[in-house]
């Protein structure tokens, strides 16, 4: 509203709608807006502390489980550890028998004794089979691979240098890994 030569009110004068307030309705006004406001921060207060103590709740009992996995991890790892050649050991029983049985019979002919030390050889490759215990035997003429062979020593050989000349000894993988190398003689650079 602009004022006009015949609206002699001023612009923001009080209408009949909105009396003036006394000084101490405007005191007992405010002290109700404070307290209004203070009432609410009290409930969002208490509503945030509440949140707060289930919070912690919830941290100590993630914690705690946490601590729990991790203490039945290690137990685990630690059962795994010690029966970790349970199953091994298991299928070697039977070799074990096998050569007791063998070496029970009295008087056993060289016959006997070999055919008897066969079966228990076979029964043995079979169990080392069974836990993916594989040998190593290079044959002559084969590359030299160091990381399945060691090199006993090289010697002069009518063959392509840096290849096996004999085998010493069978090396072995376990799940192909080595777990002892062949021992070999190489043939020597001409």
């Amino acid at each position: 509203m602009s004022q006009t030569p015949t609206d002699p009110k001023p612009e923001h004068a009080p209408t009949a709608t909105h009396e003036a307030l006394s000084p101490e309705e405007a005191l007992a006004a405010a002290t109700a807006a404070e307290a209004d406001a203070l009432n609410a921060l009290s409930h969002e207060n208490a509503t945030l502390k509440a949140q707060n103590v289930d919070l912690a709740d919830q941290y100590l009992r993630a914690k705690a489980e946490a601590e729990n996995a991790r203490r039945r991890a290690e137990e685990e790892i630690a059962k795994s550890r010690k029966f970790a050649v349970e199953n091994f050991a298991e299928s070697l029983l039977p070799v074990l028998d096998s050569f007791e049985a063998g070496l029970a019979i009295q008087e056993a002919s060289v016959q006997q004794l070999r055919e008897g030390s066969e079966a228990t050889l076979k029964q043995l490759q079979s169990a080392l089979a069974r836990h993916k215990v594989v040998a190593i035997a290079p044959a002559a003429g084969e590359k030299f691979d160091p990381h399945q062979h060691q090199a006993i020593s090289m010697v002069p050989a009518d063959q392509e240098p840096n290849t096996v000349v004999t085998v010493l000894q069978k090396g072995y993988l376990i799940a192909e890994r080595v777990l002892r190398p062949a021992l070999v003689t190489v043939a020597a650079p001409k």
